[in-house]
């Protein structure tokens, strides 16, 4: 259950102490950091991604990950009920131990997966690259590629003013 509005403000005061405080173990320091802010529920809505999102932010901000791009909602997604119910199993038991050794499961699982993905991308980018080469013959082949990679999702004007590429090549 949330905690009542009026206790809110003093609460997330202590939670922000919390999280900018220092820790033997960063990791379990952002395993209670994300119980307690699922547990202070302050917002009426979107309590869910703004926890999975602190995550990445916290990990980031400690130097744990060198960009804030580690996903971890997939996890919880595919453990959804484990997860709910070890968050429970703090209020309902005071399981600590239980969460954080879920916590930590996850993030490992994560990270793994995460680098999976990283490797895949990599691999693709190099099998592309002689394939952009010999299918374009052009100087501006690389500089395309690298581009669609760092751009995913692009307008053909930022194709020609941001690539690097006259617009008749790139055309």
């Amino acid at each position: 259950m949330p905690i009542s509005a009026e206790r809110l403000p003093e609460a997330l005061n202590v939670w922000e102490k919390f999280v900018h405080g220092s820790s033997p173990d960063p990791l379990v320091q952002l395993a209670v950091v994300h119980a307690e802010f699922e547990a202070l529920h302050p917002f009426l809505d979107g309590n869910g991604r703004l926890g999975r999102m602190s995550v990445t932010l916290f990990m980031f901000q400690k130097g744990l990950i060198q960009s804030p791009m580690f996903y971890i909602s997939a996890f919880f997604e595919q453990n959804r009920d484990e997860y709910y119910e070890r968050l429970l199993a703090i209020s309902r038991d005071s399981d600590w131990s239980g969460w954080c050794k879920f916590f930590l499961r996850a993030v490992t699982e994560q990270a793994s997966e995460n680098q999976r993905k990283a490797i895949e991308i990599l691999n693709l980018y190099e099998n592309k690259k002689s394939e952009v080469i010999k299918l374009l013959h052009s100087q501006y082949s690389i500089h395309a590629l690298d581009f669609i990679f760092e751009r995913p999702i692009f307008k053909s004007s930022d194709f020609t003013h941001t690539g690097g590429i006259p617009t008749p090549s790139a055309k």
